[in-house]
């Protein structure tokens, strides 16, 4: 994150176009928030213990409102936590303004084990900024439980805040490997919170506020904007705009974008109001807007007249000075083109934040955040994340390296072995072949990087030790003997020089990084079909994701005709049946979809075709051979690493796509009508299944399965799939050095095998000919 922050935009009147609003007369107070928890997760208890339970405590049971003169700040940035099991460790950042930081606090969370979870051998572990701050026992199989801990004086601060959770967990009967996976422990979002006793203070600190906006109980960030003339002319850009700063700053994972144009949403917890219009247009809502904003635009936080959290308002006397206020404001989040991008910020679901590697570097494991550990049971795991740009071209062929330190010992029987996966994928893996012990010291893992993909890569190592022949199995047994097994920090993981071209369609680079639209020399073209609420809602969504995965906001202009975009980077969002056909078959989409595609809602059940015996009949006498060659492929794909498509001289035709009646939203990508530029569709049957298929895809979890070409949601099913769509074809690299073409010939030559066994035989040939003409002009006459 840039040092610019919101408050050289918001409460300098320097940075917009005139004065800065001024804030209410209202003080500013957080404490009378109204909160989804139960009475018994805010009664004070002893550290450590578990406050009583009447009734079992629900994820999504509705609660009575926080006390007066206390405020709670939700903490997880998911519906729930998941720690599974015999070793889990996750880490993220929370931030808290200057009030909450110096405030009398506690630390509340709800939580439920499995039943299988050994409780006098298990424990769960809560630490803030490095250090525990509560233990307890794992012993709620059959209820949420909610302890309490009390936070030290001074342990927090302003800003960023390491919170932990940690456990470690044992099974009540078996200690083998299978038996691990059924260790787990969930922590619930809505029952997990930072308890402040004291008042935050009265004053609003603009450069807090956005980046403190935290979570609700569902773990979900949500920019609710406020705007009386929503969908008139001129109004639209601007909102776009300010998604995208927002977004940027906010940097949370699961954020929302919601327009209303009647009513002021309430200013709840994990939500920022924004108020946008001139101060005519927000009078009635906000009556007490200063005269200044008659005469120039500007952005201020001001308190909500309920609930006295801040509103964010940007006002101005005419919708053009809003825009031109609204630019200013988002500039300052933007990168000055001389600074290159070397992290990707992660903080906030994930710490730290995962490097970006754009080239050979060597990253020791306590730079990734993964401490030494020492482990005494059957399968340890831990994990971190890094980053490849979007035109990371090596999964053919590449290779990175893990420099292990690492130990076990003589209880460590033979059979173990250390997993590597990438994004959940197996890598490699090192077998343990000794029966008296090891130590590895710098000890090469060749990890492969055919999983790594651009944008955001989780590396995880898994130990599977198993007991030497002879040894006992007894329930706790696991948890009282020594350690067995030790990861040291001192582990490296070496990223090697990589191939760098860019593939196009490709959905996984345009979610992980923002490509083709990040870094443009031109502004990109924004073709709305409508200006309503929902379709806004999912633009504003999608872009503040772009925005994210790119590191600061787009540079978009809105495009009313899609005739009119010609030869230009392109988005198109809008119902199917406003999408041109030309539009939808560059992307690979069939042009009848406009007109077929109804949705899971509308699709009648008397378009099925007639069950019919022959043509069974057909299929499984053509099957049979079918099923022999996918046999063959599957095959040669275990043995060998070899797939069909490897096989193909020329990428074979494909039909066009056409969704059918499960599917209710998708994504596609494909090439501009001259080749050189990249459009992507974003559509659904309407406006509605737009909204809630984006909102869907949003999510931090769902948005990193955007991949290839198509993908299409399905609300009925909750599924995400990746369908065919256009054969990807290489872009012209960046990189144009003869080191970096030998490297994108090796991952091409890997992937295209017949290629390459053309390219040997017409080697082979060409030197026997060369041979034999040398013979014959050199060697003895006959």
């Amino acid at each position: 994150m840039r040092p610019a922050s919101l408050c050289l935009c918001l409460a300098l009147s320097g940075l917009l176009a005139g004065p800065v609003l001024a804030e209410t007369s209202q003080p500013f107070d957080m404490s009378p928030e109204r909160q989804q928890l139960p009475p018994a997760a805010v009664s004070p208890e002893p550290a450590g213990k578990a406050a009583p339970q009447p009734q079992q405590q629900p994820v999504a049971t509705q609660a009575a409102p926080a006390q007066p003169g206390r405020t709670q700040r939700y903490v997880i940035p998911a519906a729930e936590l998941n720690l599974t099991g015999e070793y889990d460790r996750q880490s993220w950042s929370v931030y808290l303004t200057q009030e909450e930081a110096a405030s009398p606090s506690h630390f509340v969370l709800s939580y439920q084990n499995a039943v299988l979870v050994a409780p006098e051998a298990s424990k769960l572990t809560v630490l803030v900024n490095n250090r525990p701050i509560g233990e307890s026992q794992i012993r709620s199989s059959a209820k949420f439980e909610t302890l309490r801990f009390d936070i030290p004086a001074g342990l927090l601060r302003p800003g960023g805040n390491s919170l932990t959770f940690a456990v470690s967990q044992r099974h009540r009967t078996d200690c083998d490997i299978p038996a691990t996976y059924e260790l787990w422990t969930k922590i619930a979002a809505q029952g997990t919170y930072l308890d402040f006793s004291g008042a935050p203070g009265s004053r609003i600190n603009a450069p807090d506020v956005l980046r403190a906006i935290g979570v609700d109980a569902k773990g979900e960030t949500r920019f609710s904007f406020f705007v009386p003339s929503l969908g008139q002319p001129g109004t639209s850009r601007p909102l776009l705009t300010l998604a995208e700063g927002l977004s940027v700053l906010g940097a949370m994972p699961n954020t929302r974008m919601e327009f209303s144009r009647d009513q002021l949403p309430d200013a709840t917890p994990g939500t920022l109001v924004v108020a946008v219009g001139t101060p005519e247009e927000l009078a009635p809502a906000l009556p007490s807007l200063p005269a200044a904003t008659r005469l120039s635009a500007g952005a201020a936080y001001i308190n909500d007249p309920k609930t006295g959290r801040p509103i964010l308002v940007l006002s101005g006397p005419t919708w053009a000075a809003i825009a031109s206020a609204a630019d200013a404001l988002v500039s300052t989040y933007r990168r000055p083109d001389t600074n290159s991008r070397d992290v990707m910020s992660t903080a906030r679901w994930s710490e730290p934040d995962a490097p970006l590697l754009t080239g050979p570097r060597s990253l020791r494991f306590s730079e990734l955040g993964v401490e030494s550990a020492e482990f005494s049971g059957s399968r340890y795991r831990t994990g971190f994340n890094v980053a490849v740009p979007a035109d990371f071209y090596a999964n053919a062929y590449g290779e990175a390296e893990i420099l292990l330190d690492a130990a076990y010992t003589a209880d460590v029987g033979p059979g173990s072995h250390i997993d590597i996966y990438v994004n959940d994928r197996i890598a490699t893996t090192v077998p343990i072949t000794s029966t008296r012990g090891g130590l590895f010291t710098r000890f090469p893992v060749r990890v492969t990087l055919r999983h790594f993909k651009p944008g955001l890569n989780h590396v995880t190592l898994e130990a599977n030790l198993l007991n030497r022949p002879g040894a006992a199995c007894l329930p706790g047994n696991a948890a009282k003997a020594a350690p067995r097994f030790a990861l040291f920090d001192t582990s490296q993981f070496v990223m090697p020089e990589f191939a760098r071209i860019g593939r196009s369609p490709n959905l996984a680079a345009t979610a992980g990084t923002g490509w083709p639209y990040a870094d443009l020399s031109e502004p990109l073209a924004l073709f709305l079909d409508r200006t309503d609420s929902d379709t806004l809602a999912a633009a504003a969504t999608f872009l503040g994701r772009l925005a994210m995965a790119a590191g600061e906001p787009l540079r978009f202009e809105l495009v009313n005709a899609p005739q009119a975009i010609g030869e230009r980077d392109a988005i198109f969002i809008g119902s199917i049946g406003q999408m041109p056909a030309r539009v939808l078959t560059r992307v690979g989409i069939a042009a009848e979809s406009a007109s077929s595609w109804k949705g899971s809602s509308t699709e009648s059940r008397g378009s099925e075709e007639q069950v019919n015996l022959d043509d069974w009949r057909s299929k499984v006498s053509g099957g049979l051979i079918q099923s022999r060659l996918r046999a063959l492929e599957a095959w040669m794909q275990r043995n060998f690493d070899i797939s069909g498509s490897a096989f193909h001289f020329l990428p074979g035709s494909r039909p066009e796509f056409t969704p059918g009646a499960l599917e209710s939203f998708l994504i596609a990508q494909g090439p501009s009508p001259e080749g050189s530029r990249h459009w992507t569709v974003i559509s659904a049957p309407d406006a509605s299944d737009l909204n809630r298929g984006m909102q869907a895809m949003a999510s931090l979890k769902d948005w990193e399965e955007l991949s290839g070409a198509i993908v299409t949601y399905s609300a009925r099913t909750g599924a995400i799939e990746t369908r065919p769509g256009l054969p990807e074809r290489l872009e012209k690299p960046m990189n144009a050095t003869l080191t970096n073409y030998r490297l994108i010939a090796a991952n091409w030559l890997s992937s295209n095998i017949l290629f390459y066994a053309f390219g040997l035989v017409l080697l082979a040939m060409l030197f026997g000919a060369f041979m034999a003409f040398l013979l014959r002009r050199l060697g003895r006459p006959s």
